[in-house]
């Protein structure tokens, strides 16, 4: 077996494809069924095209609410401490902030957890240390 995509059902796939730019995930394909009512964008970090996030627009939804309760998606980084830095001035909430050097949880336009898990560790580093939990992660 092989991963193929973890997929999520987006309200705004452009507020989603910019919030998951901003983990520096690329669309790299797209197909929309006129007759089914849906589009379905597939995102992937560059140089691992294989695992992608699968974004499901249907386009006579009217909102979805709790992230459908789904868990999570989990990538790793190089450098938590400068993503969660580029998520926060672009306005995220870190709802989890990376106070351990390894681990951060932020949410989607439409609640669904992202993981973020550090590439080895980082000494914890203000301001990280003194930020509080913002939510359920």
């Amino acid at each position: 077996m092989k991963y193929l995509h973890t997929m999520i059902r987006v309200s705004d796939p452009d507020a989603t494809i910019r919030f998951l730019g901003l983990l520096g995930l690329r669309e790299v394909k797209r197909m929309e069924s006129e007759s089914g009512r849906f589009t379905l964008i597939y995102l992937a970090a560059p140089g691992d095209e294989d695992a992608q996030v699968e974004l499901t627009h249907n386009w006579d939804e009217t909102g979805y609410t709790g992230g459908r309760n789904f868990g999570h998606i989990a990538y790793q980084v190089d450098d938590i401490y400068a993503v969660c830095r580029t998520l926060m001035d672009a306005g995220v909430t870190i709802n989890r902030p990376p106070r351990d050097g390894h681990m951060a949880f932020v949410r989607t336009p439409d609640g669904i957890s992202i993981e973020l898990l550090q590439a080895g560790r980082l000494e914890p580093a203000e301001p990280w240390l003194s930020m509080p939990n913002t939510g359920s992660w």
